[in-house]
């Protein structure tokens, strides 16, 4: 079957040369057992060159049966002999030492993978199978091509627990049938894999993801520690997240380990109807690879559910000896799995670590969308613009994509702009059905406060930009389970700029704005409150926003002495308010109009405290003169100033007297004037319930009203 030209053409295939070499090696000893087969059957059949033979069965051909020997018979001399033993380093050796295989296991996978090479291995099985429709191997061709009897303990090689099956090496097909009778089939992906094929199997497409040009092995002392630990045992190794980059540690660990990273989508994974076949696939491809699985977070299964925790110990049970690096904020639950992990606690990189993780995800990102190399080292100069940010491995290499696939739109390099829309398109939808989101669209400009509040505001913000640096590199909050978040209280009448300045911080920062919605926190039915506020926190802890707490004393209010369970339910609450604001992670901010409404023990958790007083007439002309803004056309008798100095408004009021001032102008048809400002401010006063006075209004409250206005 096989020349010296056939070896030249296999070895001008593309792929690798030694892999295919050693492969067709050893077919053509499988092709000389077959051979010397095909010539024994001859030799007895003299019906052998019957066109229908294998459709029927005569009385002669009966004798020959019952003539021909059993299962303990003695092995045929033509299949005794050894095949060719595995070069050093093959891909065959590595795949028996890896999968734990016998020599006779190799022989047996090799009777099963001829026909997926030769074609011409399918009509020749089918007639040494008395049934040219059956042209793969059973397990009785295959015994007999291998040289054991029927009876043998080479039959026990294809038991679900043999490593040929158990390790998806090969499949037993049609088990209703008799053992012997049931069909071999070498999946796919181990015949590409032994031929020199490394892509991964495509039955993992959508569920598992190469590392990228961006992940290389640095020699750095924890990614060696990891490294280490994985090469010890069962290789399962779970890595703490507590503010770092365990997933980007996991990658470089399994590379500094000479292992491929297989990085799984845990999303993926869950949604998959029936995944224990793609966990064994998986267990498969990292065997076959030499490489080690990534899974995380961990959350994403709910490994508390029975569910989750049983597709968590599958894996780690189907993955038992290759390595398996999980990560995720959960502690590890022993009956999650039969093995421990070895515990690893990943924290903060600090600032020069996330400016690295920025400047070879966005030079990654950068070559495969094609920007020129100088946008690539624009990109990497801009990178600790966002160093700030809280994002794992994954969702920092999409928000550096989608950054990169902005500016090549446009032909530019990538801006800070870029990156903090990337960095916002990461943010989980999660958080948006308990809180309004916000996309900032003022800035400092808009803001008119007084020099004390926006030092505090440029404290909170300064706060936020260097809290992984302060709490987690320098550690200057140990201890007690505390959290790296950021609170800050925002005080004062309403109207006076809170929300706004949350606002204008969030913008500063580059992150979105996410209002906390009453209305769907507090429950009447006692405990329901507590769960919708923990729902919130564990949410916004994973996304980068500010959270804001507007009326915040309607939660956050003081302790009573308790006189019924009602009091005693209402002071739970504001104990596990205490509790968990200061385990928290992000940043929030809480507003209200009585801070003296607000216990004293937030008080001491709050890393900020703003107070927004009402503004003097210096600053309420500036309110006047930027909420009407240049667009609108102002007559001449418009006198701003005279505003500023009679009507002591909130600048939250200001804006609402403009914007009704604004209406009734465009229903004039003029510019504005002084008529409509006046008469916008006497419907706020009456809004507000507060008295009209002449001494305030002067001469225009005598021409608005005999206008027959407001």
């Amino acid at each position: 079957m096989t020349t010296a030209q056939d070896s030249r053409t296999v070895r001008e295939l593309p792929g690798a040369p030694t892999a295919v070499e050693e492969l067709w090696e050893r077919l053509i000893h499988v092709e000389q057992r077959v051979r010397s087969a095909v010539a024994a059957r001859r030799a007895v059949d003299p019906q052998a060159d019957d066109p229908y033979r294998g459709q029927y069965l005569t009385h002669e051909g009966a004798e020959r049966i019952l003539a021909a020997r059993d299962a303990f018979g003695p092995v045929p001399e033509y299949a005794s002999r050894p095949g060719p033993d595995s070069p050093p380093g093959s891909r065959m050796g590595r795949l028996a030492a890896e999968f734990g295989l016998t020599p006779l296991d190799i022989d047996l996978l090799l009777v099963a993978m001829a026909p997926d090479i030769d074609a011409r291995f399918e009509r020749l099985y089918g007639y040494l199978n008395d049934d040219l429709t059956r042209r793969r191997p059973t397990i009785g061709l295959a015994l007999e091509l291998c040289g054991l009897p029927a009876a043998s303990s080479g039959r026990f090689r294809f038991s679900s627990s043999a490593p040929l099956v158990a390790g998806g090496l090969l499949t037993v097909l049609e088990a209703d049938r008799p053992l012997l009778s049931r069909v071999l089939r070498v999946p796919d992906r181990v015949t590409a894999h032994l031929l020199g094929d490394d892509e991964p199997d495509g039955r993992l497409r959508g569920l598992v993801r190469m590392a990228g040009p961006e992940d290389e092995p640095a020699p750095e002392p924890q990614v060696l520690h990891v490294a280490a630990a994985v090469g010890t045992g069962s290789g399962l190794v779970h890595l703490l997240d507590r503010g770092g980059d365990p997933g980007g540690l996991a990658v470089r660990a399994l590379l500094a380990a000479g292992r491929r990273p297989l990085l799984v989508d845990v999303a993926a994974l869950v949604g998959v109807p029936q995944p224990a076949e793609l966990v064994r696939t998986l267990a498969a491809e990292a065997r076959l690879s030499g490489g080690g699985v990534v899974l995380g977070p961990i959350e994403g299964l709910a490994p508390e559910r029975p569910e989750g925790a049983g597709l968590l110990g599958s894996l780690c049970a189907a993955i038992s000896g290759t390595p398996l690096i999980v990560y995720g904020k959960k502690d590890w639950d022993p009956r999650w799995s039969g093995e421990s992990p070895v515990p690893v606690r990943v924290l903060p990189t600090g600032h020069a670590g996330a400016a690295r993780r920025w400047s070879r995800a966005l030079a990654a990102a950068g070559t495969a969308v094609g920007l020129p190399p100088e946008n690539v080292r624009a990109a990497e100069e801009i990178a600790t613009a966002v160093t700030s940010y809280r994002l794992d491995s994954e969702q920092l290499r999409r928000a550096a994509t989608v950054a990169s696939r902005l500016a090549a739109a446009q032909e530019r390099p990538v801006d800070p702009q870029d990156l903090r829309r990337a960095v916002r398109a990461q943010n989980g939808a999660g958080l948006e059905r308990l809180a309004r989101r916000i996309e900032p669209t003022v800035g400092w400009d808009d803001l008119v406060l007084p020099a004390a509040t926006r030092r505090q505001l440029s404290e909170l913000a300064l706060r936020a930009r260097h809290r992984e640096q302060v709490l987690g590199q320098w550690r200057m909050r140990p201890g007690g389970g505390r959290g790296r978040g950021v609170i800050a209280l925002f005080a004062g009448e309403s109207g006076t700029g809170k929300t706004m300045s949350a606002e204008v911080v969030a913008s500063e920062l580059g992150v979105d704005l996410y209002v906390v919605d009453l209305s769907i926190v507090v429950d009447k039915y006692i405990g329901e409150t507590e769960k919708n506020l923990e729902r919130i926190f564990v949410e916004a802890a994973d996304v980068n926003g500010i959270l804001l707490f507007d009326e915040a004393d309607a939660i956050f209010g003081k302790r009573s002495q308790v006189k019924d369970a009602q009091d005693r339910h209402a002071n739970v609450e504001s104990a596990y308010l205490l509790q968990r604001m200061e385990s928290f992670d992000g940043i929030a901010v809480l507003t209200t109009n009585l801070r003296a409404n607000l216990d004293e023990a937030f008080t001491r958790r709050l890393d900020v405290i703003a107070e927004f007083p009402m503004p003097d007439a210096q600053q309420r002309l500036a309110l006047w003169d930027r909420c009407l803004g240049t667009a609108i056309p102002r007559d001449a008798d418009l006198d701003l100033e005279f505003c500023a100095r009679r009507f002591e408004l909130a600048g939250g009021s200001i804006r609402a007297c403009a914007v009704t001032a604004a209406y009734r102008a465009a229903e004039s048809g003029g510019p504005l004037g002084m008529k409509q400002i006046v008469s916008a401010v006497l419907q706020e006063y009456r809004k507000l319930g507060r008295l009209v006075m002449e001494s305030e209004f002067g001469p225009w409250l005598d021409r608005t009203q005999g206008r027959g206005a407001g």
